[in-house]
């Protein structure tokens, strides 16, 4: 994985393959995985939106077959690094915070907010239990320290796992400019260059916007807080959510597209 920016512009893509969030529902990505190894071609492209970890309790095993899907895709088609991208969701987001809990003014509000979030699954999935980290949390710098070294050192023992964190990227578009792959949202009244956490928090009413972002004519994002129906979906001018509430619902939500926006599939786990 490669480390050139916040941003990937897809050059030359047949199809753009955008998965949504997968939360660690392992079986269902196991699912989508397979189809996507049979019909993905050597000038396609794959992004996955955000949040593949938290909230259910294979964080470990999904983000494992996730990074086995990369490998067996590039090793196939010799694809070059960005061909596959990985959007920063708010569960990566939050934990990335907890790998340097030992910098934060407040270690004890972070730990117990980003808990009722969901991240205490994944701290579940390598090993660590919540009571844990929360006692670590208000033991001073020094303890936290060696914990979140501890932590690292798990996710090392797990091939790619560390790079996967260290090379999350902020959003990604094609080469015409047209379609805008994000986590979330984004601020409609500044550039991309000019963002700062909406694409993994959101951007308020971003989700009843019915016009053009820039020169993006579709905006393809991968969590909403709310219920999103398929046909709101597909009858939404610019937004394209790869996602269905409730947070329980287990199917992972796919989407195929050109590079001019439009919407060649859309589907999900059998």
């Amino acid at each position: 994985m490669g480390n050139t920016g916040n941003f990937v512009e897809l050059n030359k893509s047949s199809k753009i393959w955008a998965i949504g969030s997968i939360h660690s529902n392992l079986n269902s990505f196991n699912s989508i995985k397979k189809y996507i190894t049979n019909n993905f071609n050597y000038d396609d492209k794959l992004i996955f939106l955000g949040n593949v970890i938290g909230l259910g309790d294979n964080s470990k095993e999904t983000l494992s077959s996730v990074i086995d899907l990369r490998f067996k895709l590039m090793s196939k088609f010799k694809l070059k690094p960005d061909t596959i991208v990985f959007l920063r969701g708010a569960q990566e987001e939050m934990f990335s915070k907890l790998l340097q809990l030992q910098l934060a003014p407040n270690p004890t509000e972070i730990v117990d907010w980003i808990f009722e979030h969901g991240v205490n699954k994944t701290i579940n999935s390598y090993g660590f239990s919540e009571d844990e980290v929360k006692n670590i949390a208000s033991s001073g710098t020094i303890k936290i320290s060696r914990w979140t070294a501890n932590l690292n050192r798990s996710l090392q023992m797990h091939p790619g796992h560390s790079e996967y964190f260290l090379n999350l990227k902020h959003a990604a578009y094609s080469r015409t400019k047209k379609i805008l792959f994000v986590n979330r949202g984004v601020d409609i009244t500044r550039p991309l260059s000019a963002q700062n956490d909406c694409f993994w928090w959101g951007y308020q009413n971003f989700s009843k916007i019915q016009e053009p972002y820039k020169t993006f004519l579709r905006i393809v994002r991968g969590y909403e807080s709310k219920h999103i129906n398929h046909s709101e979906i597909l009858h939404n001018n610019v937004i394209c959510t790869l996602f269905k509430q409730p947070l329980t619902n287990k199917n992972i939500l796919c989407g195929i597209f050109a590079e001019n926006g439009e919407i060649l599939d859309l589907f999900e786990n059998n």
